[in-house]
């Protein structure tokens, strides 16, 4: 339970990115990420994740997440199950418990929809980041994300997000899970070149960067 006064609630937004900040290549804690998902259905999701820091492997579109699991080893040192409840504008409900990495290690070589990621973090502006790098099948995408206690309002969007995609479920971790984004990336490129950028107008003032 958070004590920020908004239970188990969490704030983001969500921008897609054409490619990695080649600046965040240099960051010295990636973590690695695979995740499998036991429910995820209509915004609602039940979700495993492992995690290994300072570790970030080459994911190409052949990346298989049990072969990761078999790569990686003993270097997993923090796994956790999380409830996931529908985004509504930015907001999300999400309860999280911190569980033992062999058991969460079995469990997800035993089932699940997987995904597998590489996270990198930067500080800009007011706010800290995180740039999600997919492999398997949703490379080559790119998430750029910002998190906050609060609801994510008055934001300084950095030059790299192309478009946002807080909105659209497609995005979520658990929609890629049911729908990898290499079954639609055409598509949605085509809806993109056919309406250009946007930005939500429900978070205050949009303070959107150039790129120079």
């Amino acid at each position: 339970m958070s004590d920020t006064g908004y239970g188990d609630f969490e704030f983001e937004r969500r921008f897609f990115v054409r490619a990695l900040p080649p600046e965040l290549l240099d960051e010295p804690d990636p973590v690695l990420i695979v995740q499998s998902y036991f429910l995820a259905q209509d915004g609602y999701a039940l979700r495993l994740r492992l995690q290994a820091s300072g570790l970030a492997l080459p994911l190409g579109p052949d990346a298989d997440a049990l072969a990761v699991l078999d790569e990686v080893g003993d270097r997993f040192e923090f796994c956790a199950v999380t409830l996931k409840g529908p985004m509504n504008v930015g907001t999300r409900y999400e309860a999280e418990r911190e569980i033992d990495v062999s058991v969460g290690v079995e469990m997800i070589r035993r089932g699940g929809l997987r995904i597998v990621k590489n996270r990198y973090s930067v500080w800009l502006g007011a706010d800290g980041w995180v740039v999600d790098v997919f492999g398997g099948a949703n490379a080559p995408l790119v998430i750029a994300e910002c998190e906050r206690s609060g609801p994510v309002t008055d934001l300084q969007i950095p030059p790299f997000c192309e478009t946002e995609v807080t909105d659209d479920a497609r995005f979520a971790n658990d929609g890629l899970a049911n729908r990898p984004y290499r079954g639609w990336a055409q598509e949605f490129e085509a809806e993109l070149r056919e309406r250009g950028p946007r930005f939500l107008q429900d978070f205050g003032q949009n303070d959107v960067q150039r790129r120079g």
